[in-house]
């Protein structure tokens, strides 16, 4: 079964700050993003013998650093837009490069980010049309 590992910086991300205060700059309420890889395994039937394989993998995971989570379904989670190329995710995933970037917004008072404020980030600043393609 193909599976979504979504693998984060678990050390101070300074892309995700830096998102931050842009957004904060352009007008939207945003306290806080946080920024994850998706990659896509097959899985085997054994989500635990997934997740022992990803971070023994060096060249995508660093426990000194990472920290990595098989999701319970392959899209994005509440609050959460995922950033994908426009072309095929397999192309993605054979360069060996990940297959999204996904953007977790908090709002104001600790919130999840809604539908309008995502599409909003996605619009001024987290997407680039020409080659990405938002899903939510």
């Amino acid at each position: 079964m193909m599976r979504a590992v979504a693998i984060s910086l678990k050390i101070p991300d300074n892309t995700a700050y830096t998102a931050a205060v842009a957004l904060r700059r352009l007008g939207l309420d945003v306290e806080g993003i946080e920024r994850s890889e998706i990659w896509f395994f097959d899985d085997g039937g054994d989500a635990a013998a997934l997740l022992l394989r990803i971070t023994s993998d060096e060249t995508i995971f660093n426990p000194n650093k990472h920290r990595a989570a098989v999701l319970a379904a392959a899209a994005p989670r509440e609050g959460e837009v995922w950033i994908e190329p426009l072309e095929p995710v397999t192309q993605a995933l054979a360069k060996g490069e990940a297959a999204a970037i996904a953007w977790r917004l908090v709002g104001a008072h600790g919130a999840s980010a809604d539908r309008e404020l995502l599409s909003a980030a996605v619009e001024r600043l987290l997407c680039n049309p020409a080659i990405e393609r938002p899903v939510y």
